[in-house]
């Protein structure tokens, strides 16, 4: 049997075209790190931060190898890397120039069969095979509503080319951003850094949007 994958069943929201569109996005199940600070730091809290997101997803992906047994597992393909930025001090969306500044939410999306009950399962089975304190790692709901998206190939530095097309997009069809403390700006890696040239990489920019009431 073929494992389900998010991404070629979800296309809409894995997978959009180099040119904005808005989606309305439900809600969905996340493994989640909250943290601060450059993400490109060596050694910081962002690379403890995905050890410990994957840790706990290959765990549970591959928990029907073991003895736990979960109430409606399905095989599955683990969902990409994702992640909700913002700065600090509240300020919405990123400045690329102030990456000590970010404020994030690391996520990678686990299926609904995954309770709090397996959760913390997964994060105490995590931790004693890998070492790794998996204590900061949270079982949350994300409802982003409508949103505008766009696939931004290039690299992480290129982004706010790829937010002004989007920015331009909104204006024309009547949309407005709609950053809030639950709405944030949203990316999901599509290609390891490690291994794709930074001009090949593809990351899809999301963000939240509400119709502009002037034009109500």
């Amino acid at each position: 049997m073929t494992a389900f994958d998010y991404k070629k069943e979800y296309r809409a929201l894995y997978l959009p075209k180099d040119t904005p569109s808005v989606i309305d996005v439900p809600p969905m199940q996340y493994a989640a790190v909250r943290g601060c600070g450059n993400p490109n730091e060596e050694g910081g809290e962002y690379g403890r931060a995905i050890a410990v997101l994957y840790g706990i997803s290959y765990t549970i992906k591959m928990s029907y190898k073991g003895s736990r047994k979960i109430d409606g597992f399905f095989e599955y393909v683990v969902p990409p890397l994702e992640g909700f930025w913002w700065m600090e001090g509240g300020a919405p969306g990123v400045d690329y120039r102030n990456k000590s500044g970010f404020n994030w939410i690391s996520i990678i999306r686990v299926p609904d069969f995954v309770t709090e009950e397996v959760f913390s399962w997964a994060k105490e089975e995590a931790q004693r095979k890998k070492g790794i304190d998996m204590g900061p790692a949270e079982l949350i709901t994300v409802s982003e509503g409508r949103c505008v998206q766009c696939l931004h190939i290039g690299s992480f530095d290129e982004e706010p080319a790829t937010v002004a097309k989007m920015d331009r997009y909104l204006e024309e069809h009547g949309y407005v951003n709609d950053f809030s403390e639950t709405r944030r700006h949203h990316e999901i890696y599509l290609s390891d850094p490690r291994k794709v040239p930074r001009e090949r990489m593809k990351t899809v920019i999301r963000h939240p949007v509400s119709q502009n009431s002037i034009n109500d």
